[in-house]
């Protein structure tokens, strides 16, 4: 029997749906992360939503009760409704007080209490959502319901966590639900995109929109040219089978030294046969690698070398955004407008399970002919994390500010596993340039001069 209380409705209550502007988006969006959440982690036993599948991962279970405490804090206590529990239990959920490796560790809410507790705070919220929160208020986290998009956000963010973690697990196989069929596209254009140089806007004004993309502002580009598509497993296949990972000449001098030492030579989760085949390992299910998707486990120094062997580079994350917005000066939410995103223009949410070969989504394409910008895989760029001139940390110093230096990568578009609600032109995620397991490949660009 499964361990997950019963399925949330995703039916507004009478009073939050039919109200207009924010609310009833706040809501759905809401609704949408806790259903994906709960399908995610349907039928897991005890024993595995417990355990640490990875030293890089937490316990399923701690993320599932981490969601319900973010909500907790600034759903409920933020907006001055009752606590639900003594804020000395926030400790526990703390993901700066205690590092991934260290959770299992924790006295962790048991797999049912923990479920509930989630269940206790979403209800709470609906209350209060309904009846105490203004539809218009002026207060900044309130202001076009900044508040719920950044936690309706954050709990799609550590959905896609999960998927990393279940992508990990070893001991048990995780068995995918169905997906729609395979696309199989036609012949797609394999050439690069020149984007003019002259004045880019960059930055976001979305309500919904964090902290590290703001202010929105300007900036000059020189002339650069864009892969059309990023970089596909059978290109990448190129790479490894010219011994890429044994020649230093392509690599970052940190980069080299990584390799060296975890003895890489392929992507993560990639398995060499006899006979130049290539299987992988998806969900813990052995499959042949299909030469058509793009490339995604690989860290920010396989991408840079790749580039670097390819003749060309990663483009900074200035140049990736002046690609999405297209070059008419207009600061579109998407590459194709504003229109939010469909199964024609991107493949986000996590449904697929995985990335879908390059062309399958053709009205996703920009107004200059970049394709596949948004979803698929997270995109690498030369980026470090900075902030952007006149940064204001919002509404707290950890979700940003505490990241910023040299010692991340910004990477841009979204993954299969992201959510829509997370995914925009604007929208800037980070990380360390050797991690693997997140769903991250590349494109690579060059100069236009």
């Amino acid at each position: 029997m499964s361990l997950i209380a019963d399925e949330w409705s995703s039916a507004p209550r009478a009073g939050v749906g039919a109200e207009p502007g924010w609310k009833a988006r706040a809501w759905r969006e809401l609704c949408a992360a806790r259903a994906r959440l709960l399908g995610m982690l349907a039928g897991l036993p005890e024993s595995t939503l417990l355990r640490q599948h990875s030293p890089l991962m937490s316990p399923l279970i701690w993320d599932v009760a981490h969601v319900a405490n973010y909500e907790e804090q600034w759903l409920l206590r933020a907006l001055g409704a009752p606590a639900l529990t003594d804020p000395a239990f926030d400790r526990i959920y703390d993901a700066f007080q205690h590092p991934r490796g260290t959770r299992a560790a924790l006295p962790l809410l048991p797999p049912e209490d923990a479920f509930a507790y989630a269940a206790r705070v979403r209800e709470a919220v609906r209350e209060h959502l309904a009846d105490g929160v203004p539809e218009r208020g002026d207060t900044p986290l309130l202001r076009g319901g900044y508040v719920f998009g950044m936690v309706a956000q954050h709990e799609q963010q550590h959905v896609e966590t999960l998927a990393a973690t279940l992508q990990l697990m070893t001991e048990v196989e995780y068995r995918l639900p169905p997906t729609s069929p395979r696309p199989h596209p036609g012949p797609v254009p394999r050439h690069e995109v020149f984007i003019p140089g002259g004045v880019a806007r960059l930055g976001s004004e979305h309500p919904w929109a964090y902290d590290n993309e703001r202010p929105a502002h300007t900036r000059a580009l020189s002339p650069f040219f864009l892969d059309a598509h990023p970089v596909t497993n059978g290109e990448y296949r190129g790479f490894v089978e010219s011994g890429g990972y044994d020649d230093a000449r392509w690599w970052h001098p940190e980069g080299w030294d990584f390799v060296q030492a975890e003895r890489l030579r392929h992507p993560q989760f990639w398995m060499a046969q006899e006979g130049s085949r290539w299987l992988r390992r998806r969900f813990g299910q052995v499959e042949r690698l299909p030469w058509d998707e793009p490339v995604q486990h690989v860290c920010w120094y396989e991408a840079d070398a790749y580039a670097r062997w390819a003749g060309k580079r990663l483009p900074t994350e200035a140049e990736w955004e002046r690609a999405a917005h297209g070059g008419d000066g207009v600061a579109r939410a998407h590459p194709w407008g504003d229109a939010p995103p469909t199964a024609g223009h991107a493949n986000l949410g996590g449904d697929a399970w995985g990335p879908r070969p390059v062309g399958s989504h053709p009205e996703g394409r920009s107004a200059e002919g970049v394709w596949g910008l948004l979803g698929d895989v997270w995109e690498w760029t030369a980026s470090d994390f900075t902030p952007y001139a006149g940064f204001e940390a919002f509404p707290y110093r950890e979700y940003s500010e505490v990241f910023f230096g040299d010692g991340y990568k910004v990477l841009r578009g979204g993954a299969w596993a992201s959510a829509p609600v997370a995914v925009r032109n604007g929208f800037r995620n980070w990380d360390f340039p050797i991690r693997r397991q997140i769903f991250a490949g590349f494109r690579c660009a060059r100069d236009g001069r």
